[in-house]
């Protein structure tokens, strides 16, 4: 009497099986989501339409995009965490709400590793160093001087408390020794506009927010902080040119929940770059100060894990504190 109700559970498992290996391979079936964890007009606001407007052809499916701003990231990221791990949630996510948000939140509701499939970096974000056309510096190397025959002088501005610009200027200070003063400010636009103003000496900024500012001489750039020069600028340095070892990047990527079928993995990864390789695309981006990368899941992965446990421990040696 077994060995029938046996074949019926494995013909069971066998169907189930099937009609899950079927789906997979029919992906996407129905409409998608984008998920952007900032408020529209953000970078990633950017990068999201514009990719998605582009997969959403390519896949035969429309690919909505579904702006959930506020916590620093965390209110988007939590709900994509938490969505199922069918491929039709996706998100834009940063090098804020994938390695630092942790450690800057007093009770973080997900894991920004464990909870998540990486799909592919898609761009670079450069941080650079930019300073009131006053200061009589061109370089690292003359600023760090200048620095040092007036200390109280060099205070710097970033987006705020923990982002990856605040985190490029203590990374500065452990290098250096200088007593470089945090200016917190709520955004990269404001800190750039009491740079102009001249209310602050220097910012550590997102390329895309000075771009312009650089290219008209109203901002001088001292450096990237990223180990690559900028194509777009390629007479401005590296810190790393002056400082062997300085490194802190700043990116925007895809990502989707965590325990994604491998089958649906592969295609999202597909289309994702084929789209950021677009050649339109890709010199959409460049204007904006966005670099494609463009790299493999585990490569997108592996950089993640790395960048979280550094952030980590910069966090901790610069005594920042969760909110």
């Amino acid at each position: 009497m077994k060995r029938p109700v046996l074949k019926v559970s494995i013909g069971w498992i066998f169907a189930i099986f099937c009609t899950l290996s079927l789906a997979q391979q029919d992906f996407p079936m129905k409409p998608l989501r984008m998920v952007v964890p900032y408020p529209p007009g953000a970078s990633t606001d950017s990068l999201g339409r514009i990719v998605s407007q582009k997969i959403s052809a390519s896949m035969g499916q429309p690919v909505v995009v579904d702006n959930k701003g506020g916590a620093s990231g965390n209110i988007g990221s939590d709900y994509v965490a938490k969505s199922p791990a069918d491929g039709y949630t996706l998100m834009v996510g940063t090098d804020a709400t994938h390695t630092a948000n942790m450690y800057l939140t007093a009770a973080p509701t997900f894991h920004p590793i464990k909870d998540f499939t990486a799909l592919t970096q898609a761009v670079a974000n450069p941080i650079v160093l930019v300073v009131h056309p006053g200061i009589p510096a061109k370089n690292l190397s003359e600023l760090i001087a200048f620095g040092k025959q007036r200390p109280d002088q060099l205070s710097y501005g970033s987006s705020g408390t923990g982002s990856p610009h605040h985190l490029a200027g203590e990374l500065l200070k452990q290098f250096t020794g200088m007593p470089f003063v945090h200016v917190a400010y709520k955004g990269g636009a404001p800190a750039v506009s009491d740079l102009m103003g001249g209310q602050i000496p220097m910012v550590f900024a997102s390329l895309i927010t000075v771009l312009p500012h650089i290219k008209s001489g109203k901002l001088k750039a001292i450096g990237f902080t990223q180990t690559t020069r900028y194509p777009g600028l390629p007479q401005v340095p590296t810190f790393s040119e002056t400082l062997p070892g300085f490194e802190m990047n700043s990116w925007l990527g895809f990502f989707a929940p965590a325990k994604l079928p491998p089958a649906v993995t592969k295609r999202l990864h597909a289309e994702l770059v084929k789209a950021l390789r677009d050649p339109d695309i890709t010199a959409k981006l460049d204007t904006m100060g966005l670099g494609v990368v463009a790299n493999t899941s585990e490569e997108f992965s592996e950089q993640v894990r790395k960048e979280f446990e550094q952030r980590g421990k910069l966090i901790q040696q610069a005594g920042i504190k969760p909110e």
